[in-house]
């Protein structure tokens, strides 16, 4: 997104794949999202139309911790490597969310050259154990959605249920 543009953003009313630092306790259950479509195709756009550099955003979830918007915001890193969220867009894709009763429980972001998982800079990054952290791969011929818990250093994948 050039510097100037307002943010895009996408609501949806729907409640609600490894590298070594991944957990694959095969013991525990991975963890369900619901990703309603709307927010998987405008995450999808977000990363296509800001490449090759990365783009980036923010989720906003419910009480019930359901997916229910995704603000795209602009990268002021301008990189193809990094990014970090415009502050006035974090701050007011925030008030947004508040404003409708939620919160910003997540993000997202592309990774134009490479596969859809956490690079060591995405997990020494990830300050809240408690979001849900959406990882766009662009490096194939088609665009690879992911999710992931970033907790502690370490990485769990969940599993992603499309929903309209």
């Amino acid at each position: 997104m050039n510097h100037g543009e307002r943010s895009q953003c996408t609501e949806s009313s729907g409640l609600s794949t490894t590298p070594s630092s991944l957990n694959s306790n095969s013991s525990a259950q991975s963890e369900q999202v619901d990703i309603p479509s709307q927010i998987r195709m405008a995450v999808v756009a977000h990363a296509r139309f800001c490449m090759p550099e990365e783009a980036c955003g923010l989720l906003a979830v419910d009480r019930a911790g359901g997916l229910k918007m995704a603000y795209a915001t602009t990268n002021v890193e301008r990189s193809r490597v990094r990014f970090t969220v415009a502050p006035g867009e974090h701050y007011g894709a925030i008030r947004s969310a508040e404003a409708r009763g939620w919160v910003i429980g997540g993000s997202f972001h592309s990774h134009p050259e490479s596969a859809a998982f956490p690079s060591a800079t995405d997990i020494s990054g990830a300050l809240d154990s408690s979001w849900l952290y959406l990882v766009v791969g662009m490096g194939d011929e088609f665009p690879d959605l992911r999710g992931f818990r970033i907790r502690e250093m370490m990485v769990d994948e969940v599993v992603l249920r499309e929903v309209p």
